[in-house]
């Protein structure tokens, strides 16, 4: 008769003890007065993630969570010697997860986060909180605006052509439907060296909470909408504007409210710099960056509506014809590789011909900046944080007059500009893509191929050999641009 009582008194207690029940699959938000805090686990029948995540803290005091998935109604840290107490170890973005079997009860309890808030989220389908392994892409600045956009979510979904109507897309294309449920990513962006920036935890909470209210915070008012940028898939684009010249920033893009992706580290560039910001181009999709294009209203960057007619027609006239000397083989029926496709072959020659078309501006180096400062008026700049090489190569710039375009397609620019060269390797994509009758090459290393190309980047720049260049990219997530061409996500 003693047995039904004792039972009766446990559920009371642990009631009592855990009176917040956690709702499966849901964020919850919460600030800490007491310790210990504890919190009803949901039952399932799968095991749950129990993740949480700091949305502000005190450098006084260090929080610690435990969770039990058993009879220890109120999990601590005389009780990791159980074999059903855990405890949740926080990263250094104050995010940390564990996941347990809770059949019929469990319970979250929480030491030592008195003034802080923090965000639990308990999940059958893996852990709410977490850093995801891609970041974000830092297409290009100018001395007060960013394009960037978000780690890839989905693919393209777009159809190969086959044999017998194999029909390329057409030099001015169009994308393929959208995703229909595409996850929600927010952009966050921050003054690298502010104080209140520095003293936050990178969780998606902290950014949210504190965009609104910290000075040196900036978010992206409104997305620029979906972009097929590349075969890697379909992103976020954000054209964010309000920000200082020959300034670093740090920025993280944090998916679902709770998933973070960063950080990536650029710079500014000076106040002198001219050239805006060219982007969201259907034929040139991969286009997005700074290029001596003028515009009327600086703060919104170019887009495909503003080029210049004569740049359009004559990059869409050369991209169509090459496309029908292309076509005159039977493309699906005679192969002439067994790795690549005509569809290849188009797709390598518009990156290229997009990209050579429209120079990309750049600046030099500032006398006075450092390799640790990051020189915030050069494309090559390190943002703080940066993972210097050994040896800082020397981009491929070169000066370009305004009155001589280096495309005479394009207009004459306000001013004299800088301007990036294309990594060869954008050559050399096309040239490995396309079959050998149509006579595309590249111009050779050892000879002339400086004159017009990034050279030894992602290469080594001797003939025949592939990898092993002195940066392995044309551009990185700390901000650096080498050449144009290929980054690293």
């Amino acid at each position: 008769m003693l047995l039904p009582r004792t039972l009766l008194c446990l559920a009371q207690a642990w009631l009592v003890l855990a009176d917040t029940q956690l709702v499966l699959n849901q964020l919850q938000t919460f600030s800490a007065t007491t310790s210990p805090l504890t919190y009803s686990l949901p039952a399932s029948s799968d095991p749950v993630s129990v993740s949480v995540a700091l949305c502000s803290y005190q450098k006084s005091t260090t929080p610690r969570f435990f969770v039990s998935n058993g009879s220890v109604t109120t999990p601590g840290p005389d009780d990791l010697g159980e074999g059903d107490v855990f405890e949740i170890e926080l990263d250094d973005y104050s995010l940390g997860s564990v996941t347990v079997q809770v059949a019929s009860a469990g319970v979250l309890a929480v030491y030592n986060a008195a003034d802080m808030s923090f965000e639990v989220g308990v999940s059958d389908e893996g852990p709410l909180h977490q850093v995801l392994d891609e970041v974000p892409l830092f297409s290009d600045s100018t001395a007060n605006q960013v394009l960037m956009f978000s780690p890839p979510f989905s693919p393209s979904n777009m159809s190969s052509p086959s044999y017998p109507n194999y029909t390329l897309p057409a030099a001015n294309q169009t994308f393929p439907p959208e995703p229909t449920s595409p996850p929600d990513y927010s952009l966050f962006i921050a003054a690298t060296t502010s104080s209140a920036f520095m003293t936050l935890p990178r969780t998606g909470c902290a950014f949210r909470g504190s965009a609104s209210n910290v000075g040196q915070f900036l978010t992206s008012s409104r997305s620029e909408g979906l972009w097929l940028r590349d075969t890697d898939g379909w992103r976020w684009q954000w054209f964010v504007n309000g920000l200082v010249p020959m300034t670093n920033y740090t920025a993280y893009a944090v998916k679902n409210e709770s998933q973070v992706a960063g950080p990536v580290y650029f710079a500014t560039k000076s106040p002198a710099f001219a050239c805006p910001i060219v982007y969201g181009i259907p034929f040139c999709p991969s286009i997005g960056y700074a290029a001596p294009v003028g515009n009327n209203d600086p703060g919104t960057g170019v887009s495909a509506g503003e080029l210049p007619s004569a740049f359009t027609e004559n990059l869409l006239s050369g991209l169509s014809n090459f496309t029908t000397m292309l076509t005159t083989i039977a493309c699906g029926r005679d192969l002439y590789s067994p790795l690549v496709t005509c569809a290849d072959c188009q797709a390598a020659y518009r990156n290229w011909l997009c990209i050579v078309s429209l120079p990309r501006c750049a600046e030099y180096a500032s006398p006075t900046s450092s390799s640790t400062t990051a020189a915030s008026s050069t494309s090559t700049m390190l943002g703080q944080g940066a993972q210097e090489p050994l040896i800082t190569p020397t981009p491929a710039l070169a000066m370009q007059n305004a009155s001589n375009p280096r495309n005479p397609s394009l207009p004459p620019f306000a001013e004299n500009y800088t301007a990036v060269l294309p990594c060869l390797e954008v050559c050399h994509a096309a040239d490995r893509a396309c079959p050998p009758f149509l006579g595309f090459q590249c111009p050779l290393p050892q000879y002339t191929a400086g004159q017009s190309y990034g050279v030894g980047f992602v290469d080594t720049g001797e003939e025949g050999v592939v990898g092993g260049g002195l940066t392995g990219a044309g551009t990185d997530q700390w901000g650096n641009v080498w050449c144009n061409g290929p980054g690293v996500v």
